[in-house]
């Protein structure tokens, strides 16, 4: 298994870089901002996970995110970070990370989140799920659809078509399909400009 982790803190990462590497079967490749990470990707192949440091140089947000989600090399995405802002968690998995992992996780939940990660699920702590679920949960359309089907819904307000959506997701595009058609049902949407108007006139996104 090998990982990459890009966070602009020395001390943390080499941290991290110990823990990872201690647990073994693990090879790790440590940067310290954004541009790091995508020159690394462009240099090497063979990266199961991508660890990004949510608060380091170059990542404005989530924009980062996106850049290392959308790189060719279709490796999987996760952030991590000292703080979990309110939304945050919701918006990164909407837009195809693999998992929210804090700080402040011991080693060995760290670890074992990495493996999760890596066999393809996705990784949140449960008290910033909750969190999210319930903030998402006051809203009425929100409390209609799955976690998936408000993450098909982010992609469409977007304006992104099928194709795009599963590709952010790391899902099949018929499988988008079928989440889109469930969609337009539950929120009385027509075609997918309607659903993208009816989030958007919400404060969904």
């Amino acid at each position: 298994m090998k990982i990459l982790i890009a966070d602009d803190h020395d001390l943390l990462r080499d941290t991290l870089v110990a823990f990872i590497e201690g647990a073994g079967g693990i090879s790790t490749v440590s940067v310290s901002d954004l541009a790091g990470a995508l020159t690394a990707l462009d240099a090497q192949s063979g990266f199961d996970l991508v660890l990004l440091d949510y608060n380091m140089p170059g990542m404005h947000g989530l924009e980062g995110l996106k850049r290392v989600v959308a790189h060719h090399s279709g490796v999987r995405v996760a952030l991590i970070s000292g703080e979990a802002p309110r939304g945050v968690v919701q918006k990164a998995m909407a837009v195809g990370a693999a998992g929210f992992v804090p700080k402040t996780l011991p080693a060995k939940s760290l670890v074992n989140a990495i493996r999760f990660m890596v066999a393809g699920e996705q990784f949140v702590p449960a008290d910033l799920m909750s969190e999210a679920a319930e903030a998402g949960a006051q809203h009425p359309i929100a409390q209609k659809l799955t976690n998936r089907e408000m993450q098909v819904l982010e992609g469409l307000a977007e304006g992104k078509a099928n194709k795009e959506i599963a590709r952010d997701l790391n899902l099949s595009e018929p499988t988008i399909k079928l989440h889109v058609k469930n969609l337009y049902r539950k929120i009385g949407a027509g075609n997918r400009t309607q659903a993208a108007l009816i989030a958007r006139e919400a404060g969904l996104f």
